[in-house]
């Protein structure tokens, strides 16, 4: 005799699933020296966490750090060589990310990592957000501008 069940199954067979436990917010951080590079593996980082079913919150870019690197003559103070080096950085934000599915997403980003680029994965915090804005500069000179008149009027007119 076979069993056949309907559209509405008993409600306590809800509360048999076993709860998998998430990880709150997670950020994917990818440095490298190549622009291209850097925008292509982020592109796939996505790409793969949304085919996983693994929510992407948000992606962004951070400023490019400006690195001046010297070589010196051996056993001297004189100049050999100068180099100007860009580190590029992108941020891959997943949130709710089961923790059943975290060692296989990060497995898979970790074997297609390309060469002489770094991936790091951190919790999210305070920092890392106000890092993402650049200020306004001409913002920032009308705001002090507006203080050394008197500041804003509350009157109107």
């Amino acid at each position: 005799m076979v069993r056949q069940y309907g559209i509405y199954e008993p409600d306590y067979l809800e509360k048999l699933k076993p709860n998998i436990p998430l990880y709150d917010t997670l950020n994917v951080q990818i440095k490298g020296y190549d622009y291209p590079v850097i925008e292509h593996y982020q592109k796939f980082v996505h790409h793969v966490a949304e085919s996983m079913g693994i929510d992407v919150e948000d992606s962004w870019a951070v400023p490019p750090q400006h690195l001046d690197i010297q070589k010196y003559k051996p056993r001297s103070t004189l100049v050999e060589a100068e180099y100007k080096l860009y580190v590029y950085e992108r941020n891959v934000q997943v949130v709710d990310l089961p923790s059943t599915v975290a060692p296989v997403f990060l497995e898979v980003i970790q074997a297609a990592l390309p060469e002489g680029v770094s991936l790091s994965v951190h919790e999210h915090t305070q920092e890392q957000e106000e890092l993402r804005y650049i200020p306004d500069s001409q913002l920032l000179e009308l705001k002090t501008e507006l203080d050394t008149l008197g500041g804003p009027s509350t009157k109107r007119k």
